[in-house]
């Protein structure tokens, strides 16, 4: 029975040492995305359509149904 309180105890220091470790590496900065920013420009002309652009699209298309009948 004494094994399992070692065994026990040791995994909770292992823990709480992986969990000192991540909050360390949190702090200063080693998940911080590096790359995403700079492909990003790449993508910023992408148009964005908007609902007053589909509302206007709309009204287009029924325009030019009307004036082809």
């Amino acid at each position: 029975m004494s094994v399992i309180y070692f065994l026990i105890s040791i995994s909770v220091v292992v823990a709480g040492i992986f969990l000192y470790l991540f909050i360390k590496s949190v702090k200063s900065g080693q998940f911080d995305d590096s790359y995403t920013p700079s492909v990003r420009m790449l993508f910023d002309d992408e148009v964005k359509i908007t609902s007053k652009d589909l509302k206007e699209k709309k009204t287009n298309n029924k325009n030019q149904k009307e004036n082809q009948i």
